[in-house]
């Protein structure tokens, strides 16, 4: 039987300087969330275990990440950062070969103001190297970034890339609009999975309702098919739109009447083909 697995959370010690994106308005998680939060919390919601994923661009945070990981045996896999566009990027990522739950890497692209940073030169130089050590790549992006997002998946069609947060879509505004476009596009290509998660981040906090989200659940579900999509709770992000449970419950109605096999999938088979866990 296939694991249940929650593909994308976070753990971190707070640090007001260093995680400065979690402001005032996100006052419910700025504090401490560590291995011992989130256990009960997944075992209470049906889940084996968990991939933690970076929040922190460093290499510090890689360290403490696999240590939450090796201590933890329910976390299964580690998304860590590395600089890609370094000139030794091939002997760190020798390096990181050591840490077997190390699966991949991500960087906060949404955050730059490069918006095509991930086309530059040295920056694809860093992701040719990665199937080369079977590590996958996190996209964290914004809809206007789908387009670049696209021709860097098709640039190493060798290389397994996931989608973080169906790109963060407008869903506060309710549209579509330009991201339906570029996400069936980036779906097209068969090495780019997505993870259906963070989505009651991107919605109005206190008054989302399930069926804000069934636009872009289609979108995704018919763009990338079973086989390439995994569940995702943004665990702590999330707490600021609501409970864990909650938020895990609008997927759980959308997928009610799929197959088995297909809800296997969503919820752990993916992932653990796609991270190897």
């Amino acid at each position: 039987m296939a694991l249940r697995i929650d593909a994308h959370q976070h753990f971190w010690i707070f640090d007001p300087v260093r995680d400065s994106w979690i402001d005032e308005s996100m006052k419910k998680i700025q504090r401490d969330f560590l291995p011992k939060d989130l256990k009960p919390v997944l075992v209470e919601n049906g889940l084996d275990g968990c991939v933690v994923v970076q929040s922190d661009q460093s290499e510090v945070e890689n360290l403490f990440q696999l240590a939450n990981a090796i201590q933890n045996n329910f976390v299964k896999g580690v998304v860590g950062w590395v600089d890609l566009q370094a000139k030794n990027i091939e002997d760190k990522l020798a390096h990181y070969c050591y840490y077997k739950k190390l699966k991949g890497f991500r960087h906060v692209l949404q955050g730059e103001k490069d918006r095509a940073l991930m086309l530059k030169k040295r920056f694809m130089n860093g992701i040719s190297l990665l199937h080369k050590y079977d590590y996958t790549y996190d996209i964290l992006i914004f809809p206007d970034q789908l387009k670049y997002a696209r021709k860097l998946a098709a640039a190493f069609p060798d290389q397994r890339f996931v989608i973080d947060h169906i790109a963060k879509p407008y869903v506060k505004a309710g549209t579509v609009d330009g991201w339906q476009q570029d996400i069936q596009a980036v779906a097209e290509l068969p090495n780019v999975y997505c993870k259906i998660s963070g989505m009651v981040t991107e919605a109005d906090w206190t008054r989302w309702k399930p069926q804000d989200f069934t636009p872009y659940l289609d979108t995704v579900v018919e763009a990338f098919g079973a086989k390439r999509i995994m569940y995702g709770s943004d665990w702590p992000v999330c707490l600021v739109a609501g409970s864990y449970k909650k938020m895990k419950g609008i997927v759980d109605a959308y997928f009610a009447s799929f197959t088995e096999s297909e809800k296997a999938a969503f919820y752990g088979g993916n992932a653990t083909k796609f991270y190897n866990l």
